[in-house]
């Protein structure tokens, strides 16, 4: 969805770029505090599913909880869902490791927000109902769209997850002692309840939780590292400095990214990529008008960006705290445990000794819950509603299709499972990239130009989009990161990392071009219906509103 997502997720490729994508885990003994909060959120969390469950019965309440939930609960839980262990322990340690190029991935990463804000959250809410192929598909075919978007979702989905779940392992692996097998059977067992169990609401809530938790350690940790320094940002900046082996230069960029291609590339990818993750368009539909929609986006746009802040203090926190004498008991041989990665996990024991160790371990366990539960919902609406009762069964009841999904998830959930052992020993820092690269290219142009384009065509769509999907995963594995570091050639065909310049280009020419050319009587039925799409657009005149329970 990345780098702790082997700790890896969402960071992408970038986070990769700065270090160890991959790190060998180490059994450690068993962190006591660390057990006992564990089950403590499992119980709470299994308490929230259970009532969750007593009050999910309908397709609505399955999707989108009722649509039920307030602006301020859908921003915590959007941030609950964007804020994962690699947010967490990804771009902390790529702070810790190279300084001021950590803070420009997070900078990329909430920029993609104001794109949803302003151009997509109160048209989502207002046009969609389960899942953004409804929007999609509200004038063009559905057949062959709500294929498209599915297919678009379940790749996005399956990359981000085989990383999180591969990245879940190690990082449990390290915090618990816990064998890596059991770790991945323990998460992937715990995804199917929630979401089989509980739907949207049980998901929801378990990602409020752990937004709340984890804004609380990162604040805490955060204020006992600037205590240290008089609440100085600039002194904790220049013992930083002192104390790095490349000085002054963590205060530089373009340590990562150095040449304007890859930095456009990149920025592409993490602002547009966002806008097109389908577990993150999901969430707009849990609200009950557009303006809960909009307030969704502004809240989560401010406890996220709250967030990167305070990982800026805890990456150079980690920086002084675990560079000193009494940093060296948590270096082994001359490498900091368990990777650059675990420097958060690190320093929580410096500034909170182990209970709090405990408190930050339990809390990156729930990170990795909330996260996989609403990819895993996303997978599962893409096929039981967009494949099996928009294409498949156009007269399935809600009953048969609520069936489907919850199948799709324990299937989703085995997958995912048995892929995370498969791929324990492999650099999958790609699958993380390609995720990004395939939802800023195939997800994100036909969402937008069939909201805001007019001439939009079914045979653009489709065409357009597959252009966009095949260009992202073919270029990436042209590029340096799959030929080269897993392929083992010498060159690279493609000379980037990131390909979602070159992609979402294709993606938009090819949508436009195939669309401009198609005469036929559909595609003039098609932007006929533009004008009524328009209107419900932007007045949410017919959307369907919360279900009270």
């Amino acid at each position: 969805m990345f780098k702790i997502f082997a700790i890896l997720s969402v960071l992408a490729v970038a986070l990769f770029a700065g270090g160890d994508a991959t790190f060998e885990a180490t059994k450690r003994e068993l962190n006591i505090p660390a057990i006992i909060m564990f089950f403590i959120f499992i119980g709470g969390t299994l308490g929230i599913t259970y009532w969750a469950a007593r009050r999910t019965k309908s397709a609505s309440d399955f999707y989108t909880a009722g649509g039920g939930i307030s602006g301020f609960q859908n921003g915590m839980a959007i941030a609950g869902d964007y804020m994962s262990a690699a947010s967490f322990l990804g771009i902390s340690g790529l702070v810790y490791l190279k300084g001021y190029d950590g803070l420009v991935y997070a900078v990329g990463f909430l920029v993609g927000w104001p794109v949803i804000l302003f151009l997509m959250a109160e048209k989502l809410r207002n046009l969609g109902k389960f899942t953004f192929a409804d929007i999609a598909a509200y004038r063009l075919g559905q057949k062959e769209i709500r294929t498209l978007a599915a297919f678009g979702s379940l790749a996005v989905v399956t990359l981000y997850l085989i990383a999180q779940m591969v990245g879940s392992g190690k990082l449990i692996q390290v915090l618990f002692g816990l064998e890596y097998e059991y770790a991945v059977v323990l998460v992937g067992v715990m995804m199917i309840i929630y979401v089989t169990f509980g739907g949207m609401l049980a998901t929801t809530w378990v990602q409020i939780i752990k937004a709340i938790l984890l804004l609380s350690g990162v604040s805490f940790m955060g204020f006992m590292v600037l205590s240290h320094f008089g609440f100085s940002f600039e002194a904790l900046a220049t013992k930083a400095v002192e104390i790095h082996k490349d000085g002054q230069a963590i205060m530089e960029p373009g340590g990562l990214v150095s040449d304007p291609i890859s930095a456009i590339s990149l920025g592409l990818a993490l602002m547009l990529g966002t806008a097109g993750l389908p577990h993150v368009l999901m969430r707009f539909f849990t609200v009950g008008n557009a303006k809960e929609a909009r307030k969704s986006v502004v809240y989560a746009t401010g406890f996220i960006g709250y967030f990167y802040l305070v990982i800026a203090i805890i990456g150079l926190g980690a920086i002084v705290f675990l560079n000193s004498p009494e940093g060296a008991k948590y270096f082994v041989d001359g490498k900091l445990f368990g990777g650059n990665n675990m420097a958060a996990i690190h320093l929580s024991h410096v500034v909170g000794g182990n209970v709090f160790l405990g408190f930050i371990s339990a809390v990156a366990f729930a990170t990795i819950l909330a996260v996989v539960s609403g990819l895993t919902l996303a997978g599962a609406s893409a096929i039981s509603h967009d494949i099996y009762a928009s294409v498949i069964n156009t007269n399935a009841t809600e009953e048969q299709e609520i069936r489907i999904s919850k199948i799709s998830v324990i299937v989703i959930g085995i997958i995912g499972v048995l892929l995370g052992i498969a791929f324990e020993q492999q650099n999958i820092a790609f699958m993380v990239g390609l995720a990004f690269a395939i939802a800023a290219s195939a997800n994100f142009p036909i969402l937008f130009l069939s909201i805001y384009w007019s001439r939009l065509t079914t045979r653009g769509a489709v065409i357009g989009g597959f252009i966009g999907l095949l260009t992202a995963v073919v270029l990436v594995i042209l590029g340096p990161t799959v030929w080269v570091s897993i392929l083992h050639n010498e060159e690279a065909i493609f000379p980037y990392k990131y390909p979602a310049l070159f992609s979402v280009t294709a993606a938009f020419v090819g949508i436009w071009f195939f669309s401009i050319t198609d005469n036929s009587q559909r595609a003039k039925d098609e932007q006929k219906a533009f004008e009524a799409q328009s209107v419900r657009a932007e007045t949410g005149f017919g959307a369907a509103g919360a279900v009270d329970h």
